[in-house]
């Protein structure tokens, strides 16, 4: 157990200069394809209503897909709300297949395959030779890159206004579903 520590520990440490964007901040704009390979456009989501943004590592991610499955259990919830929730990760959209259809899962699961708009939310980050070493992420990646996301979640107003952001080093850390539908309730009541 003490080396699975260090090892979280060396890729906790790799990540934690990571801030992503903060609340007052605007969104930026993005088209990636869904799990389908259909373009899926943030400004179009927005219109309909509020968005939650979730980042995740990979369909590879035992801790990313018990997040997944954590907001699909409140979906009914968000939608009270018409929040539209939006998941992203660096893979393929046969990948973002695979964690939609293992995961039962609602929503919009989308490829980010050459990192673009990780890049543009300041989640990219590299975990080190260490965990290269013991995973591949050229493989699992869809460009063939070796970085990862910062698991996130923002929480997005119609004007492109974060509204809340939760950005952890420790990838172990997501924003509870709770803490998001609070959000919600605060800000269209």
């Amino acid at each position: 157990m003490d080396k699975l520590e260090g090892f979280q520990k060396l890729v906790i440490a790799n990540a934690s200069d990571v801030t992503g964007i903060k609340p007052g901040e605007k969104a930026p704009n993005f088209c990636l394809p869904n799990a389908f390979g259909d373009p899926i456009s943030l400004s179009d989501c927005l219109k309909l209503g509020p968005i939650v943004l979730k980042f995740y590592r990979g369909e590879w991610c035992p801790i990313c897909n018990f997040d997944l499955r954590e907001i699909q259990k409140h979906l009914s919830e968000f939608n009270k709300f018409n929040a539209k929730i939006l998941a992203i990760s660096p893979q393929k959209p046969d990948d973002a297949l695979n964690i939609l259809q293992k995961n039962e899962l609602g929503f919009e699961v989308l490829s980010d395959i050459d990192q673009g708009v990780i890049k543009a939310y300041n989640l990219q980050f590299d975990p080190g030779d260490n965990y290269h070493q013991r995973r591949d992420l050229s493989v699992l990646n869809g460009d063939g890159s070796v970085t990862l996301p910062v698991p996130a979640t923002f929480v997005i107003d119609t004007n492109f206004k974060i509204i809340a952001s939760h950005v952890e080093a420790n990838y172990t850390q997501r924003m509870p579903s709770k803490d998001i539908i609070e959000i919600l309730k605060k800000t269209y009541k």
